[in-house]
């Protein structure tokens, strides 16, 4: 069997077979630790989160105990962190969450998957594009007193990270790791000029006992804040671009998610701090997104405030740049391995990049951002604007798909290692992973359950049902592709999460 006119070889790293000129392996030893860690952090967009995340559940879900939230996530995380990590040292492919779940339940339920990554993280990266534009247009309106519409500064984003898209992986972590720690470094001096200068009630720890999780609005709240940690699952989709991924995927995966777990509860608990934890909601309610902006001008003034603004888009534009190289190595992932057609499963010849799969997003993008234009018939402030439903509707839609991959990569990982008849000696990681998996499902039926708060839509809305539906659809379609591929083209079946391990096979029946 042989899969195209180029002949096999096995390349020096690791003995994996791969193809002359490497279009069908993606470019190995591009990152290092740092790098990947930077990678993935990007997505998280930390500024994003403590200016606009943040706010929002204080004011919407009126939690006060949202930094025991992050707290409370991090360590479900960490659980799954665990059996993930473990998994990455034996599946190296760039489609990550659908490999993984290939390898313990099958082709077919990884096609399932597949569809459902490539949904969710196109949704996320789309969504970030509405409030970029918005927030654009702001700036350009207050400090140039330009008036222009927020699709514009959209459109020209998405064809800078397209462009980016193409280019080598390591120039893109160079970009994402500067505009990262300029972003980081700001809002750790808004948390220590907090906590220097706190509200009426002091130093207080109020925000971390449990008894401020109480009331209807904290299953909710968990799906706010889950979102702040979307990005960190992303270590394995770079698996195949560096030089040690038993090493350094399962090492990154662990700093991002310990990490963002505490700069967030710190931030966030800085924030009940600089109110005062009686006055946080209320205060939330008030100033809205501007929460962060309204404190640090009272702090740190206006000239740092103004560049908290500027940073603010910046690190939006980190995490559009982060979402859009995950979405093309799911697509070259999914060409290499009989999913989508074969010229995705292809990488660009000078750069390595899979060039086919980020002109497929930058399309996507493209496609919707301009539909919502056009739809767009009211004023950028109006809280029913479309520009403000392309943030929050797919936003949510494409959290909810990670939420729904996370538990089943957590059952994946249980029957892969019990399968392998390594149960034994992998007990106390197949207990972690069980144990994060009913986690992410809960969180997983509260986030449908309450998916017309999240949007901002009525109880009686049809969206609450019809937007958690696009990925019911894309995980259905998924399935039934598989089914199709087991019963017609069985070789294609058997191949779906095997990534590289694939060219062996190709090696082994074309000698």
């Amino acid at each position: 069997m042989t899969t195209d006119s180029s002949s096999p070889s096995t390349s020096a790293a690791g003995g994996i077979s791969t193809f002359k000129g490497q279009e069908r392996a993606l470019r190995a030893d591009r990152l290092g630790t740092g790098g990947l860690l930077l990678s993935v952090l990007a997505a998280t967009a930390p500024l994003m989160v403590v200016a606009g995340v943040m706010p929002t559940t204080f004011a919407v879900m009126g939690i006060v105990g949202q930094p025991l939230l992050f707290v409370v996530l991090g360590v479900v995380l960490i659980l799954f962190s665990i059996g993930y990590a473990e998994m990455s040292r034996h599946v190296h492919n760039a489609g990550a969450f659908y490999a993984y779940i290939s390898r313990g339940l099958g082709g077919t339920a990884g096609a399932g998957a597949a569809l459902v990554a490539l949904v969710a993280y196109n949704a996320l990266q789309i969504g970030i594009y509405g409030i970029f534009g918005f927030e654009v247009s702001g700036l350009l309106a207050t400090y140039a007193e330009v008036e222009i519409a927020w699709w514009i500064p959209a459109l020209v984003a998405a064809l800078a990270v397209g462009l980016l898209g193409w280019l080598k992986i390591d120039v893109n972590a160079r970009v994402l790791g500067v505009l990262l720690v300029i972003e980081v470094l700001l809002v750790v001096i808004f948390d220590v000029a907090a906590l220097a200068d706190p509200g009426k009630e002091g130093l207080s720890l109020h925000a971390f006992n449990p008894d401020t999780l109480t009331g209807a609005g904290v299953g909710t709240a968990l799906c706010f804040c889950i979102a702040a940690f979307l990005g960190f699952e992303q270590a394995p989709v770079y698996a195949e671009e560096t030089s040690r991924p038993h090493v350094l995927v399962p090492r990154v995966m662990f700093l991002a998610v310990g990490g963002v777990a505490v700069f967030f509860a710190l931030s966030s608990w800085a924030l009940t701090v600089a109110t005062g934890p009686a006055a946080i909601v209320g205060t939330a309610q008030k100033q809205s997104a501007g929460l962060l902006f309204f404190l640090t001008e009272s702090r740190l003034g206006g000239t740092f405030t103004d560049v908290l603004h500027v940073l603010f888009v910046t690190g939006m534009f980190a995490a559009l740049l982060s979402f859009h190289n995950v979405v093309a190595r799911y697509a070259f992932a999914m060409g290499r391995e009989g999913l989508l057609p074969a010229a995705f499963g292809r990488t660009s010849g000078t750069s390595g990049a899979p060039g086919t799969g980020s002109l497929l997003q930058t399309v996507v993008a493209v496609v919707v951002v301009a539909a919502f234009a056009i739809a767009d018939d009211k004023p950028a402030g109006d809280p029913t604007a479309p520009v403000l439903h392309l943030f929050t509707w797919f936003g949510n839609i494409g959290a909810l798909g990670v939420i729904v991959l996370m538990a089943a990569a957590s059952l994946s990982v249980v029957v892969f290692f019990v399968r392998r008849g390594a149960a034994g000696a992998q007990a106390w990681r197949l207990v972690t992973s069980a144990l994060a998996g009913l986690a992410l499902l809960v969180i997983a039926g509260y986030t449908v359950k309450d998916f017309e708060v999240l949007v901002g839509a009525g109880p009686d809305s049809s969206l609450s049902w019809i937007l958690p539906g696009i990925i019911g659809l894309a995980l259905a379609a998924g399935l039934v592709l598989g089914l199709v591929l087991r019963a017609r083209a069985p070789e294609k079946h058997a191949r779906i999460g095997l990534g590289n391990e694939a060219f062996q096979l190709d090696k082994a029946a074309s000698s």
